[in-house]
């Protein structure tokens, strides 16, 4: 286990330079290390034990990881700072899980009440992903969405709450997690682009109708000032890089 989370973090951060430095100064590795003996200690029943190197893994290292969550092999968990992993969680092999990401439950049902994470995911920055659900092998979670659902392999989400978008994840870079469509904004340009083409058709009818006038009138004005308020919406929309 130890020499697979090495190898994974070798092969998925190009800032780790050697061993050593990967051992000791790398909190996600040193926080399953610590889960991986109070999670055997968990399996064997003995109480108090599991969970208080657990409170200690999280005094050292800032990720919280309850010893009965199951995490499989070659997990990378990057930067860590305030990941809480459930009791209930379980990790498929090779998941790549950032800094704040919630792994958590949502209410105080008994039982399994969080999420079960393929093999080969990765879930960015800040995401939470909430209750009993299951989330398919290579699937990309964006950073800072919320899942509430399940969630089909090969596909990638985002949103708040999240959104599943119908792309194939199988040919892509497995670390390209910031190169993610925004659903909602696409939605927003659709509907902004077919408003302009009932304008244009409505305009054209109304041309066709009435003379067209020599003066500025109330209409012209208004048409000025909505091609303002059309350009205002195009930057805001190529700000959000769409």
């Amino acid at each position: 286990m130890l020499l697979t989370d090495l190898r994974t973090i070798y092969e998925r951060d190009p800032a780790a330079r050697n061993w050593l430095e990967v051992l000791f100064c790398y909190p996600g590795l040193q926080a399953l290390l610590f889960h991986r003996l109070s999670h055997w200690l968990y399996k064997l029943n003995v109480p108090f034990i599991p969970r208080f190197i657990s409170h200690i893994s999280r005094f050292l290292t800032g990720i919280e990881i309850h010893p009965g969550a199951v995490i499989g092999k070659g997990v990378f968990i990057d930067h860590g700072m305030g990941a809480v992993i459930g009791e209930t969680a379980i990790i498929g092999d090779y998941a790549l899980i950032y800094q704040g990401v919630t792994l958590g439950g949502t209410g105080k049902e008994t039982g399994k009440r969080h999420p079960t994470i393929g093999s080969h995911v990765v879930v960015g920055a800040g995401a939470k992903v909430l209750g009993n659900i299951t989330i398919g092998d290579r699937v990309r979670i964006g950073a800072g969405s919320v899942v509430l659902r399940d969630v089909p392999s090969n596909t990638t989400v985002v949103g708040i709450p999240g959104r599943v978008t119908r792309e194939n994840n199988s040919n892509t870079d497995f670390l390209a997690h910031g190169k993610l469509r925004d659903v909602e904004a696409e939605v927003i340009r659709a509907l902004f682009e077919r408003v302009k083409n009932l304008e244009k058709q409505l305009e054209q009818l109304e041309t066709k109708s009435t003379p067209v006038p020599t003066y500025i009138t109330l209409e012209q004005l208004y048409n000025s000032q909505q091609t303002e308020s059309d350009s205002m919406i195009e930057e805001f929309l190529d700000g959000a890089g769409i």
